[in-house]
């Protein structure tokens, strides 16, 4: 086991602005320095699956573990959720454009969402720009409960609602950040899952990913 569900286990739900877990250091210290230094460069914004892009054999294992039974059992009995026969979706985003972070609610195909930050802690995240908030409204980006700044292993989870509003002050740059979603069995998530795929491919031939150096 590479990832801290006893921590998971331990943090209780918080209910403001709307249902939801913050676990610091989800992905202990040692394993996530080899992590980070496994993972690939993406150079552009985007959600890249996880397909379509080279790491490590570290970076591999642990996102191989989040597709797996344990944190899926975790998560469903932290929340009374069954999410037996839910289908996931796993993806990697590594830079951030000024244009990313409106406020937002998922896709209503997507049951829960699971955020893995992989940021070292800097200057960059104590001045607030691309850190995750939790919204009490669609309103304003200002209107927030709960920032979870992306960095040091911190998983997020919450199970997607119509009040589930997030969002973050512009930021530019490298943010790694992997996404992961348990997703219904209707049409729509059929859709994602095939328009993921496609980009995957296309992503491929494109070159926009390469190995870290």
């Amino acid at each position: 086991m590479l990832l801290d569900y006893q921590a998971l286990q331990s943090t209780p739900i918080a209910t403001h602005p709307f249902p939801h877990v913050v676990v610091k250091n989800f992905v202990p210290a040692d394993t996530l320095r080899q992590l980070v230094a496994e993972l690939p460069l993406l150079n552009r914004r985007g959600s890249f699956p996880i397909s379509a892009v080279k790491m490590g054999p570290t970076a591999a294992a642990v996102l191989f573990e989040m597709e797996g039974p344990a944190l899926r059992n975790a998560i469903a009995e932290k929340f009374a959720l069954n999410l037996d026969d839910a289908p996931t979706m796993l993806t990697l985003r590594g830079r951030t454009e000024a244009t990313d972070g409106k406020i937002h609610c998922d896709s209503v195909s997507k049951r829960v969402t699971v955020l893995l930050y992989l940021n070292p802690s800097s200057a960059d995240w104590a001045e607030h720009a691309g850190c995750l908030r939790l919204l009490r409204g669609s309103d304003s980006v200002e209107d927030f409960a709960v920032e979870v700044p992306p960095v040091d292993g911190t998983l997020l989870v919450f199970p997607n609602s119509p009040v589930a509003w997030h969002g973050h002050l512009p930021f530019t740059g490298r943010r790694y950040t992997v996404q992961l979603n348990y997703m219904t069995t209707d049409g729509k998530a059929h859709y994602e899952l095939m328009r993921h795929r496609l980009s995957a491919f296309a992503k491929r031939l494109t070159g926009a990913v390469t190995a870290q150096a």
